[in-house]
């Protein structure tokens, strides 16, 4: 797997990318030149600043091809023709949107793309230059030199939460065996046995170890034996962080959190970032002061009540600050029950607030938190004070999420569901804890464009 922007991606999906782009950007120079001809052509791509245009349209498919999962590692499948149906729905939709798209640039600049119908040339010959690609990648993920053999040291549920991991996420790995195919009595002995025959018949290229009690079943001289012949030995969790985009809390050791790369925030990280957020958050108080009347005036119109809802929420290193919505629910949402998570179809959500809870424009206040300094665009979610006291007792671990400031989005809102009980609390303090050790301006930014994709595509609004 390659690291980009602190999130591990499989090979294979790089490589579908990185050939999805070449065929983007030649199909368009192919088209351009069909149409418009050699002299035309030469001008257009090198006098007249084609391929600066060319590159930008090769960046729009391949967004709306990413907006539309055509990159998701556990959706690129060719093996079921369900699968293979879907993904060429969408891939035609998405040259569809092009095609709408480039047709109205050119109808108000004509000069574009030079020649006659370039357009409709460009998307015929992406289309079939799509296709032919994608049944390419089918072909070449088959190979052996896509495919790494592992073996998985563990029978618990973690290890079969690795094994599923694994085998369902296409990632070009072939599990070829496990503790778990031991025969009788599971002692150190037999799974010594069992691991070395295997790593030498099958060739395995790397060994998991997702064992829970260690002692006594843990072919510890093997391993090593191993790891000098090549073999790469490693623990389960940092691959249960790869495969998942979390940290699993369960089974983990204070000694792993010390020693492990990342949990830090330098001075100069913390300054950059502050910085940036408080230039986007002026640029958004200003772009959606038109908007904020025209809310308010659904807000109070729909409901009796304040505009503006302001709740005690808990920010970094634990102190409390206030944090400010569009008020979305009654006003004496809680006066029977105190502070109660919202539910699916809550009864206390008025008819204006459910619209403003899908579009995320009830928070559009939260840009005052962070000018303020309260608040981070990305971050863990702020949590009211009551619900910190009751899960830190509750969860492992729960007080790191508070190394960082809260954010108005995050990784755990972009991966897992709105979320209101205890488990749902202890899945996302998973993924929080993945974004605190590998926070980073990249990573800022790819989960600020998985936002827009969820808000545009109507995707986990709650």
């Amino acid at each position: 797997m390659i690291r980009l922007f602190n999130v591990y991606y499989p090979v294979r999906t790089l490589v579908l990318l990185v050939g999805e782009a070449l065929v983007v950007g030649l199909s368009f120079i192919l088209g351009t030149y069909l149409s418009a001809g050699l002299l035309r052509f030469n001008n257009a791509l090198f006098i007249e600043g084609g391929f600066v245009r060319i590159l930008g349209l090769t960046g729009v498919v391949l967004l709306l091809s990413h907006g539309f999962d055509l990159y998701d590692s556990s959706q690129v499948s060719f093996s079921r023709f369900s699968a293979w149906l879907e993904q060429a729905f969408r891939i035609l939709f998405v040259l569809g949107l092009v095609a709408l798209a480039l047709g109205g640039v050119t109808y108000f600049m004509p000069d574009f793309l030079p020649g006659t119908d370039p357009v409709l040339t460009g998307i015929f010959i992406l289309g079939i230059g799509l296709f032919g690609w994608r049944t390419t990648y089918g072909w070449l993920v088959k190979l052996p030199f896509f495919r790494e053999r592992v073996y998985v040291v563990g029978t618990g549920d973690r290890a079969q939460r690795l094994l599923g991991g694994l085998r369902r996420q296409a990632l070009g790995i072939e599990v070829v065996g496990s503790t778990g195919d031991v025969e009788g009595e599971l002692t150190r002995e037999a799974v010594a046995s069992h691991l070395v025959g295997l790593v030498h018949e099958k060739r395995v290229n790397r060994v998991i170890v997702a064992m829970a009690d260690r002692r006594g079943t843990l072919p510890v001289e093997e391993l090593l034996a191993l790891r000098l012949e090549g073999v790469k030995v490693e623990e389960a969790t940092d691959w249960l962080e790869k495969i998942s985009g979390r940290i699993e809390v369960e089974q983990l050791y204070p000694s792993w959190l010390i020693y492990s790369e990342g949990f830090r925030f330098s001075r100069f990280h913390r300054l950059i970032r502050r910085v940036l957020n408080f230039l986007v958050a002026l640029v958004g108080v200003i772009a959606t002061l038109p908007l904020l009347p025209l809310i308010a005036l659904a807000v109070r119109l729909d409901s009796p009540g304040p505009v503006l809802y302001r709740q005690k929420r808990v920010g970094r290193g634990g102190r409390t600050f206030y944090c400010y919505k569009f008020r979305t629910m009654r006003p004496d949402a809680e006066a029977d029950s105190g502070a109660t998570w919202a539910t699916d179809d809550d009864p206390r959500i008025t008819r204006v607030g459910r619209f403003l809870r899908a579009s995320r424009l009830d928070e559009i206040p939260q840009l005052w938190c962070v000018l303020k300094g309260d608040m981070h665009f990305v971050g863990p979610r702020p949590e009211r004070p009551e619900f910190v006291e009751w899960l830190s007792k509750e969860i492992p671990y729960y007080g790191v999420r508070h190394v960082a400031r809260p954010g108005i989005t995050g990784w755990a809102q972009v991966q897992y569901k709105y979320g209101n009980t205890l488990e749902d609390a202890r899945e996302k303090l998973q993924y929080d804890l993945y974004y605190i050790k590998n926070a980073s301006i990249g990573l800022d930014m790819l989960i600020m464009f998985q936002t827009i994709k969820i808000v545009l595509l109507g995707r986990g609004a709650k």
